[in-house]
């Protein structure tokens, strides 16, 4: 089902089922400032895979792709070359930027913002206005650098209000408590809280994923 009131660029794949709400504008082309590192090469149409949901006011940009049953909520934001897994959701108010891998079955929660050039795995939940970042120097370094969003492993937690440092890797199965500044790594099945987030102590094993399928 797709609104009269949506926006459908040209070449956009469209799979079975898929429903595209009122206002949302989908397979749009980047805009790129002067200044901008993002890749100007061309790019493929957007692709939304069956069951898809785009709710009302949110944008999609070309050359991602929308898995199967994935949900982008309403005025979310996707940018360019973007894979969202499926059964993932992109909450509402949320922003995923260019260049961004999410595995399938995420959960990222409302006002969330997800910078370019990260990874997110399979079975991650990502708190209500979580923000992650790429860039140590905040703009000033030359065209050399190479920006590093973080790296969120399989089935962790991050809670509501935290901060991701450039770079930082957040390990399987690991928890990080609400309102964290992450400046390291975070070792796989811990949990961590504070400014700057320290280890607090080993995740329960009665937490795990295989114990909530």
């Amino acid at each position: 089902m797709i609104h009269p009131s949506a926006v459908i660029y040209p070449g956009t794949v469209i799979g079975e089922g898929v429903e595209i709400q009122a206002g949302a504008i989908v397979g749009k082309p980047p805009k790129l400032a002067r200044s901008s590192t993002a890749s100007r090469a061309e790019l493929p149409a957007l692709e939304i895979g069956a069951g898809a949901v785009i709710c009302a006011q949110a944008i999609v940009f070309a050359g991602s792709v929308i898995g199967e049953n994935a949900i982008v909520g309403d005025q979310a934001f996707v940018r360019e070359r973007v894979t969202l897994g499926e059964r993932s959701v992109v909450g509402r108010g949320s922003t995923v930027e260019n260049d961004t891998t999410i595995g399938a079955r995420v959960k990222i929660q409302t006002q969330v913002y997800v910078t370019a050039y990260m990874t997110i795995e399979d079975d991650v939940f990502v708190g209500p206005g979580v923000t992650t970042t790429n860039d140590d120097t905040m703009g000033r370094h030359d065209k050399a650098y190479a920006l590093a969003g973080p790296t969120l492993r399989r089935a962790c937690r991050v809670g509501g209000g935290a901060t991701l440092c450039p770079g930082v890797t957040i390990g399987e199965e690991a928890f990080v408590a609400a309102g964290a500044v992450v400046t390291k790594d975070v070792p796989p099945g811990t949990l961590v809280m504070g400014v700057p987030a320290r280890v607090a102590r080993d995740v329960p094993e009665a937490e795990r994923l295989e114990h909530w399928r």
